[in-house]
């Protein structure tokens, strides 16, 4: 199965504006990619009317990423549980207003914050969480949107690290408005085999984002990506692979996604070399 091949402009910058978008989506398009993954940090950094028309005029189609920053969580104890859930309904206007349909992101707490807890404990985040989130699917349903609710590695997260927990935590809501978001990043950390993992997610498997297993290029790493396209065809997934890395100029996106030093010879060359990676696989498929 060919699918479409997207970029983060995380890849180049943080955070996304206007400006900085009216720059890079002509780059993004240039290059060869057919989608572009669109982070909004904070309400109003990019306007959907002006994003639209940019990405019609260069046939991008869009994904919409959101920032669980300091104070955002739909947990209690761990953030503002009412400002989170207002924060990702102006994620999905901005996805209606885009005609984006995914809204990805680990929506549950300020990510780099962890804590221990029991399984007893366990069970009533998952439960909060699953209380938080119910608004919010169902109006995702409603505007024809999917939630995407992203495992993160340990060291981002206690919360939600597995697919299994993933799909423990949020079984009774999944369906027409939340699924899960799969990072190849945090299943290269997480998932005893990360194809294993693809396959358990069969059926809810909202997005994808691809990137090396040291957040570098794809294919110039450890990742068996034949066996990663192998079970994605096997649970029939079609939707857009987007590649997420970071660069290290951005003092913010730099401490957060912890990267310390250059992950290849430009983000130029990081993008097209996953590019043309991925591009090759899917062509010898």
């Amino acid at each position: 199965m060919k699918r479409t091949i997207g970029v983060n402009t995380w890849v180049w910058t943080s955070p996304l504006t206007d400006d900085s978008l009216a720059q890079l989506a002509p780059r993004v398009a240039a290059m060869g990619f057919g989608a572009v993954e669109l982070p909004l940090e904070n309400a109003g950094d990019w306007d959907p009317a002006r994003t639209r028309d940019l990405l019609d005029r260069l046939g991008l189609a869009p994904v919409v990423v959101g920032a669980m920053g300091p104070g955002r969580s739909l947990v209690d104890g761990a953030g503002d549980v009412p400002a989170t859930q207002e924060y990702l309904r102006t994620c999905m206007a901005a996805a209606r207003g885009i005609g984006a349909s995914v809204v990805a992101g680990p929506f549950y707490a300020p990510t780099g914050v962890t804590w221990r807890m029991t399984s007893q404990e366990r069970a009533e985040v998952s439960a909060q969480l699953r209380r938080s989130l119910r608004p919010l699917v169902d109006e995702a349903a409603e505007a024809g949107l999917m939630l995407a609710v992203e495992p993160l590695n340990r060291y981002e997260t206690s919360v939600i690290n597995t697919v299994e927990q993933g799909l423990d935590a949020l079984d009774p809501l999944l369906g027409s408005g939340l699924g899960l978001a799969l990072d190849t990043y945090h299943l290269n950390i997480e998932e005893k085999r990360p194809d294993t993992a693809i396959r358990a997610a069969a059926g809810h498997i909202a997005h994808v984002q691809v990137c090396g297993s040291d957040r570098g290029a794809v294919g110039d790493d450890h990742t068996d990506w034949p066996g990663i396209m192998d079970a994605l065809d096997d649970v029939a997934y079609g939707g857009i692979l987007g590649l997420e890395s970071f660069t290290g100029e951005n003092a913010t996106i730099a401490v957060a996604a912890s990267v310390w030093r250059p992950l290849a010879s430009s983000q130029d060359a990081l993008a097209e070399r996953s590019l043309a990676y991925l591009d090759a696989l899917q062509s010898q498929r």
